[in-house]
């Protein structure tokens, strides 16, 4: 997708080095940033430079590229996939694409270690480029009906970021909008900021402006009092872990956001490659849902009257903060899943008919 009229991904592989959008900077600093160490790029997964379940999969594959630059040792290899891991506990991509590289250079010989790992990199992240431009087809059918129905602008709210910034391009659940406004539906888009981070504030407005989409940025509390006014014709979320049952882990508040959708009768969708469906769990008590570090929550960032990136404390010096990142979506509150294989009822016989599991 576009910055500024240019196309870019968010991640691509340039002499031996890794090149990401550093997100930590965005919307205020358009900063690319190289990765050259394994060790760089866990860093980068940590402090959430990159962000967002297939981007963080991505980054774990070319990281594991890194290692093999600096060592091609197996031992190293392992113990740069236990630390890739560790670096966020919640998406499954993560996990999911370390395993895969990890099956393909297990054993395999120096001399090739390297042609293959990058090569099974660069797999990776044109699969998500697919899945998710497929995700962007079968949700427009949806986003179709719902138009040719009003005659006017459909209204879609979001949250977090799941748009091409948490991809390599596309996004998910920003898939079936970019792919609307193409075709020359009139879209809206109502976006929670998203607190703390204010990914949804600072990312995916963000990259609606830059492709030209009309939306709006809403407190987070704002979406039911919207639906309640008839002002969301349809929600559309990502996801960081989808369970067998069809129950969907996603940035904390989304929760929220699909009572009310289903108080008030308003269809709520979530988008995902299948990469996010973590087939051995049906039981979101098992998922282990990441604390981050309350400063996030009592400090903020911005620019201050000087144009100057500052960060400042909003909370109380002795007041205590929790700041879970995610929670969990119970499947029926999910009107239907929308993959790169096609739209299923969130379930587990829904999924595994789809996936022909």
């Amino acid at each position: 997708m576009k910055i500024e009229g240019k196309e870019y991904r968010t991640i691509w592989f340039e002499n031996n080095i890794v090149k990401i959008i550093d997100q930590t900077k965005l919307p205020h600093q358009f900063i690319i940033k190289d990765l050259k160490t394994i060790n760089d790029a866990v860093n980068a997964i940590k402090v959430m430079e990159v962000r967002g379940a297939p981007l963080i999969g991505a980054t774990a594959a070319f990281g594991l590229v890194l290692a093999i630059l600096e060592n091609n040792d197996q031992s190293f290899l392992k113990k740069s996939a236990e630390s890739l891991i560790s670096a966020r506990p919640t998406a499954i991509n993560l996990k999911w694409a370390v395993d895969r590289m990890m099956n393909k250079l297990s054993g395999v010989n120096s001399d090739k270690i390297l042609a293959i790992g990058l090569n099974e990199a660069k797999e990776i992240c044109e699969e998500d480029v697919k899945f998710c431009e497929n995700i962007g087809l079968y949700g427009l059918k949806i986003i179709e009906e719902i138009y040719n129905k009003k005659k006017g602008t459909v209204n879609i709210l979001t949250h977090c970021n799941a748009g091409w910034l948490a991809t390599i391009n596309w996004g998910t659940a920003t898939s079936p909008i970019y792919h609307a406004h193409k075709k020359g539906i009139p879209i809206h888009v109502w976006a929670d900021e998203t607190r703390p981070r204010n990914q949804g504030a600072n990312l995916t407005s963000y990259e609606l402006n830059e492709e030209g989409i009309k939306n709006t940025i809403i407190a987070d509390n704002t979406g039911g009092i919207l639906m309640q006014r008839g002002d969301v014709d349809m929600c559309i979320v990502g996801t960081d872990r989808t369970l067998s049952n069809g129950d969907v882990c996603n940035k904390i508040g989304t929760y929220l956001k699909a009572l009310a959708a289903h108080d008030n009768g308003v269809p709520f969708y979530v988008a995902l490659p299948s990469s996010t469906i973590d087939w051995n769990i049906n039981n979101f008590k098992e998922i282990p849902i990441e604390e981050r570090n309350s400063e996030e929550l009592s400090h903020m960032e911005g620019l201050d009257e000087n144009g100057n990136l500052k960060k400042i404390q909003v909370y109380p010096k002795k007041s205590k903060a929790m700041n879970l990142a995610f929670d969990v979506t119970p499947a029926k509150y999910v009107t239907a899943l929308i993959t790169e294989k096609g739209v299923c009822e969130a379930s587990s016989l829904g999924l595994r008919k789809l996936f022909n599991k």
